[in-house]
């Protein structure tokens, strides 16, 4: 007699996958890193545009003053750098700190600014350096397109032995449009206050 072997538990089949589950799934991978793709495109090109725009679109602030002196006499003034902090009330320090020590085309200075919020150091290289006409230099926050400032002195002779001297500054950058209120609010009056103290530093250098 031989014996019955024990029987052992059919394992159950697999039930068949649905062929239209996996094919699904690929496609919808696609389409969300398809949508995160767009969106970062989208948000580069309105950087990139924003940038643009903040470059091409300038804060001006600009303030005059007319003084009974000659170019040249304001031109000695406006360029004795050393003697600043004695009647200065806006940059209270100005040095040249290239190579050379001369205040020329190329060099860079070491501005100390002073506004109601308190004192900001700058190093702008000098752009334009006409004896009597035109002082110009342009000062970078950061890689240049985040915040620069372009500072502008011109002297012109007008009628009755006078000269008008206009003091002004052109800021393009990212961050300028959140900071334009302030700029107006703090840094315009400073130029003005400049621009007086000059013509009372001139008259008295004129009477010594």
């Amino acid at each position: 007699m031989t014996a019955a072997l024990p029987s052992t538990p059919s394992t159950p089949a697999e039930a068949p996958r649905d062929p239209a589950q996996a094919p699904a799934a690929v496609p919808a991978r696609r389409r969300r890193r398809r949508v995160l793709l767009g969106a970062g495109a989208a948000l580069v090109a309105l950087l990139g545009g924003y940038t643009a725009w903040s470059n091409t679109h300038p804060v001006r602030l600009t303030a005059s003053i007319e003084i009974e002196a000659s170019p040249d006499e304001v031109w000695q003034v406006l360029t004795d750098l050393a003697a600043y902090p004695q009647w200065n009330p806006f940059m209270t320090s100005t040095e040249v700190t290239s190579q050379g020590g001369r205040l020329e085309e190329g060099a860079t200075l070491r501005n100390v600014m002073h506004d109601r919020t308190g004192d900001t150091v700058f190093t702008p290289e000098v752009l334009t350096l006409e004896p009597g006409r035109e002082l110009r230099w342009i000062g970078k926050m950061g890689p240049g397109w985040i915040a620069d400032g372009e500072h502008r002195f011109v002297i012109e002779e007008i009628e009755g032995g006078r000269v008008r001297l206009t003091q002004s500054e052109s800021f393009t950058g990212v961050a300028v449009p959140f900071v334009a209120g302030q700029l107006r609010a703090d840094t315009l009056p400073q130029f003005r206050a400049m621009n007086e103290a000059l013509a009372r530093r001139v008259e008295a250098v004129e009477r010594e």
